[in-house]
């Protein structure tokens, strides 16, 4: 049982690390998930502390990944049309462009930052932005969701850093 449970764990934190990359996977959540799991098993003894510090860690970043692509457009005066465009653009820049050949690998570094810029540019001229609005907008978009994406996988990073330190052990 103990090998099925983690094989489970990390199967679900590999899918953790893969959600900081994609809107529809929350990465923090599912990596703290595999710890709990881990914990269930003989390979791993965490403290009560350490289980609530990941679990805080997850939930401080998973609720702070909603409000910085959020402040970011707004603070570079941007719209919902935006924040949406971006995230469709992500999501594009992840699946279409590969599969049309367009960008080399199922992850291409340029679909995965030039879609939600591009997203977030499309989005704002449908709300009716000029071209220097709209590229404002779109920068602040795509800050918001790159500060988002690296809050996310650092702590994705620092619990499967300890998940995989504690398998060692």
């Amino acid at each position: 049982m103990d090998y099925f449970l983690l094989t489970i764990a990390i199967i679900i934190l590999i899918l953790g690390l893969i959600g900081c990359l994609l809107p529809v996977l929350p990465g923090p959540p599912l990596s703290f998930v595999a710890v709990i799991i881990l914990q269930f098993t003989r390979f791993a003894d965490f403290s009560g502390n350490a289980l609530f510090f990941f679990g805080a860690l997850a939930l401080i970043v998973q609720v702070l990944d909603y409000i910085v692509p959020a402040w970011g457009t707004k603070k570079f005066g941007g719209s919902k049309y935006g924040t949406w465009g971006a995230i469709i653009g992500l999501i594009a820049g992840i699946f279409i462009l590969p599969a049309l050949g367009l960008v080399l690998g199922p992850f291409g570094l340029i679909g995965i930052l030039g879609g939600p810029f591009v997203g977030a540019l499309i989005g704002e001229k449908i709300a009716g932005k000029d071209n220097d609005s709209a590229m404002r907008a779109a920068f602040g978009s795509f800050v918001g969701f790159l500060a988002g994406t690296f809050m996310k996988l650092v702590s994705s990073g620092i619990i499967s850093f300890f998940f995989i330190k504690e398998l060692i052990r």
